[in-house]
């Protein structure tokens, strides 16, 4: 992809700049989905064809895989790379500030407790799972 600006943050916004992104990766990293049709009941509801470009688009921008599920060929199985793991940071930083700006929302206390006090604890040990 040709870079736009020089900017770090328009880099970011450049792989994953839009909401369907995040969530995918987000499904990935926290709620163990791995399948077509696991992201696609999301609560969100993403829109086949929304759930599909985003997919072939973080694909190809390197942060996740597509497998054959050796378990049924029809399937296809998602994972994030080592790149998509790197996003971790950035999701929790949006968890903790969703926690102080938007306290009603279903947001695991053990989490945002765990990266108030061990941040980079509970990012190497979600590091370690995703990568594991």
């Amino acid at each position: 992809m040709p870079t736009r600006s020089q900017c770090p943050i328009s880099n970011v916004l450049d792989h994953v700049g839009d909401k369907w992104s995040l969530l995918i990766i987000r499904d990935l990293m926290f709620f163990g989905k791995h399948t077509y049709s696991d992201l696609q009941n999301s609560e969100e509801k993403m829109a086949t064809n929304i759930l599909s470009s985003r997919l072939e688009k973080l694909e190809n921008d390197g942060l996740i895989n597509k497998q054959i599920d050796p378990t049924d060929k029809r399937k296809k199985v998602y994972s994030l790379t080592p790149a998509g793991v790197d996003i971790l940071p950035i999701l929790i930083e949006m968890i903790v500030w969703s926690s102080k700006h938007a306290p009603d929302l279903n947001i695991p206390t053990e989490l945002v407790a765990r990266a108030h006090n061990d941040r980079s604890g509970l990012i190497q040990d979600l590091t370690s799972r995703l990568l594991a």
